[in-house]
């Protein structure tokens, strides 16, 4: 399929060939969900730790005789059913991540450029820089392309990690940057607007072509 290339200023440049095998794909929500919730399992800490009934520190006495009162018989004042006594089944550290196999996450994000593209919130733009390295240069480079609102959350495919563009634009909180060859599901999902480098929709052409 051909696409326009745009300046910063939103004016039509020329066109650019983009792969039907990358960015015209049939949407397939099945992977796009598996992609994102592999993604947020592999964040996930893990940390969360409770007591069980042997680790609590308190008394092993019996709370009262285990005969003769009439009552159901209890061990001790660490159990459960006690104002704190441990926890029954309760969290352990564990390892929540896990690998999604490389066909599925490459379907997955292929399905996910061509979802935007398809959508019309994707739009190919000329390569720039900022060489200043400055947020507000950053934003007035861009501006007509993606108004900042923190409502409207943007991402920056990049050919490659330009370290001036990255650190003007890394402490907006409405916009992300991702690599051609490091692209990530949850950001392109939830991207209200993907602005895609020339060079990067030539990389993109070639990295998630057909093997």
């Amino acid at each position: 399929m051909e696409r326009k290339v745009v300046s910063l200023q939103g004016k039509e440049l020329r066109t650019i060939e983009l792969s039907d095998a990358v960015f015209g794909l049939p949407i397939n929500e099945d992977v796009i969900y598996y992609a994102i919730n592999n993604e947020l399992a592999n964040a996930r800490l893990g940390t969360a730790c409770t007591k069980d009934r042997g680790e609590v520190h308190g008394t092993n006495r019996r709370p009262y005789n285990q005969k003769g009162t009439g009552r159901a018989r209890q061990g001790d004042f660490k159990s459960p059913v006690y104002v704190g006594g441990g926890t029954a089944f309760g969290p352990k550290p564990r390892d929540y991540s896990y690998v999604l196999p490389k066909k599925v996450k490459r379907l997955a994000m292929k399905t996910l450029l061509s979802l935007k593209a398809q959508s019309g919130a994707m739009a190919i733009v000329e390569d720039f820089t900022v060489e200043s390295g400055k947020t507000k240069d950053f934003v007035k480079r861009i501006e007509a392309l993606a108004p900042a609102d923190k409502a409207e959350r943007t991402v920056v495919i990049l050919g490659d990690d330009d370290e001036k563009v990255k650190r003007a634009g890394r402490n907006l909180p409405w916009l992300s940057f991702l690599s051609f060859n490091r692209l990530r599901a949850h950001d392109l999902f939830y991207g209200r607007k993907v602005l895609v480098l020339e060079s990067a929709a030539k990389s993109l052409n070639e990295f998630y072509a057909d093997k």
